[in-house]
């Protein structure tokens, strides 16, 4: 007779354990310590256990608290770990939305299996997240127009010591109140920036290169990184511009993408950002959400004063962004992301060089906020959308 194969679980949202916290925590006031630490998390917290044997076991949804962990563990040892940056938003409506979740479960699935860990059914994970925003959404997101991080993340958690693929792994989502970077500024009594100050890598400093992991939201890309993104703050910057090769070609300003509009050399207006192609950079979700609505909404009609523009995926490189800002034929640049979610930039200093990356009057034109409105529509209920996931809450 042959083997039967083991049965083994796929990861299912539609059953949970649920132990509901007795020592609710503080909700943290828009601007305080507490919320701009980045770390006080909600009162709950998912976890689904995964072993090599069984699969996915039954998700739980407990107090918010401390992880236990072997010291042999794989994630503290072989960087087996990966995570995924969500919001969720407060709509205008009341209701409770996720911006194309399963983007986001999709990613974080490729994401475990680069870095040898189990793969799931990506779609469950926007239920996961929703069955958390339903027992913490009420208390913690009550305002029209606000939104908190969530963070999905898996790691590698067996006892194994030794070069082997993980037999055990966790999937947990935390929640956690987020300040709008968009809004805050580093000195209250200062003039509000024009937009961020991006530091170009040194060409000994390399993120990402062809045939690694940049296309995965990987810890082990953002660990490395962090001395030089120190560095640049230290020097007055916000983030550091990465650049890969030879040529110097631009892949991410931080953990956002880049994007610049621009005349070309043939004084065609293009908005472009780094191809996907070569996975040096992350397949964002905000990044193919404005690549999706330039090209629908501002391909060939104006949008009030925008004239209309082509939105182009290639390798661009930091000598032809200093040309171009030398010949006046710079629009405006941005990054995009979760966190910094459509945030202009000023300059990048390359070098000795510091580049203008402001239009012609020294102001933005008006491109990214213009995409930037047409999202928080979307996100908060102003635009039905079929990118909006609505969830469902619990009747306080």
């Amino acid at each position: 007779m042959g083997s039967v194969a083991p049965n083994i679980a796929e990861l299912d949202a539609s059953k949970f354990n649920i132990t509901r916290s007795t020592n609710l925590r503080d909700v943290p006031l828009p601007g305080s310590p507490e919320e701009l630490s980045h770390s006080h998390c909600t009162d709950h917290m998912v976890t689904v256990r995964w072993t090599d044997v069984n699969g996915w076991e039954t998700p739980e949804i407990r107090p918010y608290g401390n992880l236990s962990l072997p010291p042999t563990a794989s994630a503290l040892h072989y960087a087996t770990e990966c995570f995924e940056g969500m919001k969720v938003y407060r709509g205008y409506d009341g209701k409770l939305r996720l911006f194309r979740p399963d983007l986001n479960g999709q990613r974080l699935n490729n994401s475990s299996q680069r870095c040898s860990l189990p793969g799931f059914k990506y779609d469950e994970v926007k239920k996961l997240v929703a069955k958390l925003l339903q027992i913490d959404g009420p208390r913690w997101l009550p305002e029209p127009g606000s939104f908190l991080y969530i963070r999905p993340t898996v790691i590698g958690s067996g006892p194994h010591l030794g070069i082997q693929v993980p037999k055990e792994a966790l999937l947990f989502i935390i929640a956690v109140p987020w300040p709008d970077f968009t809004k805050i500024k580093k000195n209250p009594q200062a003039e509000r920036p024009k937009g961020l100050k991006l530091y170009a890598s040194s060409p000994d400093s390399i993120r990402a290169w062809p045939g690694g992991f940049g296309y995965a939201k990987l810890g082990a890309n953002y660990g490395p990184s962090l001395q030089a993104h120190g560095k640049a703050q230290a020097l007055g910057f916000d983030q550091v511009l990465w650049l890969y090769g030879q040529d110097r070609q631009v892949t991410e300003a931080g953990a956002s993408n880049f994007f610049i509009v621009w005349h070309n050399a043939a004084g065609k207006l293009e908005l472009v950002t780094a191809p996907l192609d070569n996975e040096l950079i992350l397949p964002g979700v905000t990044r193919r959400s404005v690549l999706e609505l330039v090209r629908e909404r501002l391909s060939e009609n104006f949008v009030g004063k925008l004239a209309p523009l082509q939105a182009v995926e290639r390798t661009l490189t930091i000598g032809e962004i200093e040309q171009a800002s030398k010949e006046g034929r710079i629009v405006e640049a941005f990054v995009s992301g979760t966190a910094y979610f459509i945030t202009p930039v000023a300059m990048i200093r390359n070098e000795e060089t510091d580049i203008s990356t402001l239009g012609a009057n020294g102001e933005p034109a008006g491109y990214a906020s213009q995409i930037k409105s047409w999202l928080e529509a979307i996100m908060y209920g102003k635009e039905q959308h079929d990118w909006a996931y609505t969830i469902e809450e619990e009747k306080q």
